[in-house]
């Protein structure tokens, strides 16, 4: 029996855009806090283009793995590259290849390994097949390094005290997987132990939600925006205690009032100087209403210490499905899609002093 035809990149943002809630009404413009640090600053591009992208950071440089690009009849071509950015030299490097095309691959760094989890792969049920091997950068190759116990796709993942977790996403809501809408928001939260191979299962995040971003700072771990297929992006913040295993929730991202849309899915985020970062991200306009929408410009600065964000200057170049990191006190925005939905992939790259 033949296989239905694969959900295309753009196909999937468009049931994304028709599944979501009508846009609020136009608000006036409430006063908010700048900062007013140096914008962004163009450095060398990745040397191909790709968006839905992560990264990690390992010893002087930052690994980004995998990706996707739309072409122009509809199709994906989905990335097995994986690139090398060296911010000293302001300078790319080919790295190897990843064993099998992926995007939406977790990247996270534990010392000098870096693992790549997940993300979707292309099989004959599609292209948004949500897959579970784990792979780890040792020296200069890709390395088979175990399973995950279940699909969790569009997830946040960090590190901390030797632990890798994967937080929220997406995974299969039943006995299909190879379609974007197959694919339900989860609240999860496993937690792989790579030096005993193991996995284990934390406490959920309060909000099931997909494309959200995270860090972490001040010994907590923290996640931002993200977006659900039924109510579209939200700004909301919430902090895990690893301690603890406990999550509290403080003040959401601001709105975009520029793009009369709620910052939310899409976004990327870092850590540095003790602030959260947060850049990026799109937007949809309801079929209802024409369809379409837009990727986000602001950045927005968070302090713990006030529990407030302040809006930074914003992305040269606005950018959602970006990979976000920081090194000595910089934070780099890395490729990207730079229209809503799988248009125009770029391999922009800007870095922001905080």
């Amino acid at each position: 029996m033949g296989q239905a035809p694969a959900m295309t990149h753009l196909d999937r943002r468009l049931f994304l855009a028709a599944s979501a809630a009508a846009l609020t009404p136009a608000l006036a413009t409430p006063a908010v806090a700048r900062q007013t640090p140096s914008g962004w600053t163009t450095r060398a591009a990745m040397p191909w283009t790709a968006q839905e992208v992560y990264c990690a950071v390992r010893g002087d440089g930052i690994v980004v793995a995998g990706g996707l690009v739309g072409r122009p009849a509809g199709e994906l071509h989905i990335e097995n590259r994986t690139g090398i950015y060296h911010p000293a030299g302001d300078r790319w490097v080919e790295g190897p290849r990843l064993p099998e095309p992926r995007h939406h691959p977790m990247l996270i760094a534990d010392g000098d390994t870096v693992y790549a989890l997940g993300g979707y792969g292309r099989t004959g049920a599609g292209d948004w097949t949500a897959m579970t091997e784990v792979w780890a950068l040792r020296g200069e190759a890709w390395e088979p390094a175990g399973t995950m116990p279940a699909p969790q796709s569009e997830t946040v993942g960090v590190s901390y005290a030797g632990r890798l977790h994967l937080i929220t996403g997406r995974a299969p809501a039943g006995a299909a997987n190879g379609q974007w809408n197959d694919q339900a928001d989860i609240a999860d939260h496993r937690v792989f132990l790579p030096a005993e191979g193991r996995w284990e299962t934390a406490r959920p995040c309060p909000m099931a939600r997909n494309s959200a971003a995270a860090a972490v700072l001040d010994g907590a771990i923290w996640v931002a925006g993200g977006r659900t297929v039924s109510g579209g992006g939200t700004g909301r913040l919430d902090r895990y205690d690893p301690q603890a295993d406990h999550w509290d929730t403080l003040a959401p991202i601001p709105r975009s009032y520029a793009a009369n849309n709620q910052v939310g899915g899409g976004l990327a985020m870092a850590a540095a100087n003790g602030k959260l970062v947060a850049f990026g991200g799109e937007w949809f306009r309801p079929r209802a209403q024409g369809g379409g929408g837009g990727v986000f410009a602001e950045t927005w600065i968070y302090d713990p210490a006030t529990d407030a964000w302040t809006q930074g200057p914003d992305m040269a170049t606005p950018r959602h499905g970006l990979a976000a990191a920081a090194v000595g006190g910089v934070v780099y925005a890395i490729a990207g899609g730079a229209v809503v939905s799988g248009g125009r992939a770029v391999g922009t790259v800007e870095a922001l002093t905080v």
